[in-house]
């Protein structure tokens, strides 16, 4: 059955719309990725890809899997989630485990996720259990196509949008908005923030302590023909953008809305006769004990070295530290058109 689950569900998917600056709307969600999942469940259902009881099987680096955990718990659905030991933490497990999902946790040394062994994992369990829905975040075109609410949300109270900053991890929330906006306002620029050491936008992949946002696959859902500019935001800048939103703001929200936040203000103050709107994805509880905790911060390595108070301009597309933030013009270029050994951009082109 369709739409099971409480009313307060949609109060979860739905943005908080909150000015940052004179020209920067915020559109912060408390649970973005309900958004998708809800639409892409649905969707199954009027098609006959699931049924009732049906076992749902999913990778997740967290807030998809949360809102499938959340869904799947309402609507009476078995869930398995597979996730990576570097993207799961004591108190996230105990959530999910508390909705019913059974969570299978791989190894992951190198600390990136490892996307690619947990959709191994994924066909190991479909091919024991053939009755199963797989709702592939990552390359069903329905992730994109359920952020068109967002775009009606946005410019029925907005208006005008002439700028859209997002993050981009499974390419769902900002293609889908982006494309959606850019049918109204041809001009839209569209801004994707990504962060350093993920595949996305041709780094290479390694170590990354931002999580919510890159990905070491690159899924079928990003257009890069869709994007005006990358921006690869550090941990550091990230974690440093998210709490000084909760101090000035009181909007408390994890670091990949940080992450979103920071460029949008750079692009709101870049052309203040822009109107930019930024995603945020979802609020910052789970962060409580983390970019939250003053001792925990403190710990890092370098927190208190400077910050960049704007962008590194790249000329070719290169990985910095956690501590950097970095921008390139991708011109909605095809991936294939950028990345190679020679890829370089000449000033005339920014």
């Amino acid at each position: 059955m369709v739409g099971r689950e409480p009313d307060y569900f949609r109060a979860l998917e739905t943005p908080r719309l909150a000015m940052l600056g004179p020209n920067l709307v915020a559109a912060a969600f408390p649970l973005m990725k309900l958004m998708p999942a809800r639409f892409i469940l649905d969707r199954a259902v009027a098609e006959g890809a699931i049924e009732t009881g049906m076992r749902i099987v999913e990778t997740t680096s967290g807030t998809f899997g949360m809102a499938l955990a959340l869904l799947a718990a309402a609507r009476r659905h078995p869930l398995t989630l597979v996730t990576a030991a570097s993207l799961i933490d004591v108190r996230y497990k105990a959530r999910l485990s508390g909705l019913g999902a059974e969570l299978i946790v791989t190894k992951d040394p190198e600390g990136n996720g490892d996307q690619r062994k947990r959709l191994e994992r994924i066909e190991r369990i479909r091919r024991d259990d053939e009755n199963c829905f797989w709702p592939r975040q990552y390359d069903n075109p329905a992730n994109a196509l359920a952020y068109a609410r967002l775009a009606e949300l946005l410019v029925r109270q907005v208006g005008e949008i002439d700028c859209l900053v997002g993050c981009v991890g499974s390419g769902g929330s900002l293609c889908g908005t982006g494309f959606f906006l850019r049918g109204v306002f041809p001009h839209l620029v569209l801004i994707a923030v990504d962060t350093h050491r993920s595949v996305l936008f041709g780094q290479p992949p390694g170590k990354r302590l931002l999580r919510g946002l890159g990905n070491s696959i690159l899924p079928g859902n990003v257009r890069h023909d869709l994007i005006d500019e990358v921006h690869w935001v550090g941990a550091y800048p990230a974690f440093e953008e998210a709490r000084r939103l909760l101090r000035e703001h009181g909007i408390f929200q994890g670091p990949t809305s940080g992450a979103a936040t920071l460029v949008g203000r750079w692009a709101a103050s870049t052309s203040p006769g822009a109107r930019v709107a930024v995603i945020l994805p979802d609020e910052g509880h789970r962060y409580v004990e983390t970019v939250y905790d003053d001792a925990w911060i403190s710990s890092l390595p370098g927190w208190a070295s400077p910050r960049h108070p704007e962008p590194e301009l790249l000329l070719s597309i290169a990985p910095r530290t956690e501590a950097d933030w970095t921008r390139f013009a991708w011109s909605r270029r095809r991936l294939e058109d950028v990345v190679n050994p020679s890829t370089t951009i000449n000033e005339a082109q920014i």
